[in-house]
């Protein structure tokens, strides 16, 4: 539903490519569910511009919005989360 607003919000603050992971792309996702993202980062992009996105983003859904960098993944399972990740 706000699909074009978020790849707005990630381009406004230096992340491109954001994609869905987590439980909404399973069947563990409930109500309480937060919307997971993974993004890759451009020049510009600090830990504040990523804590902005996250608050403009829950803002804009109305559900807690956690927002990931790869390098964030543990290496356990970074490559199955980047294999399953949903683009926005």
């Amino acid at each position: 539903m706000h699909r074009e607003a978020l790849r707005h919000l990630c381009q406004c603050y230096c992340f491109d490519r954001p994609c869905v992971i987590g439980s909404l792309l399973s069947s563990t996702n409930t109500e309480d569910s937060e919307l997971d993202l993974l993004v890759k980062s451009r020049r510009g992009a600090t830990l504040f511009t990523l804590a902005g996105l996250e608050q403009e983003a829950q803002a804009l859904t109305g559900v807690r919005v956690s927002v990931l960098k790869p390098g964030f993944l543990s290496l356990r399972f970074r490559d199955d989360v980047m294999r399953q990740a949903e683009p926005l």
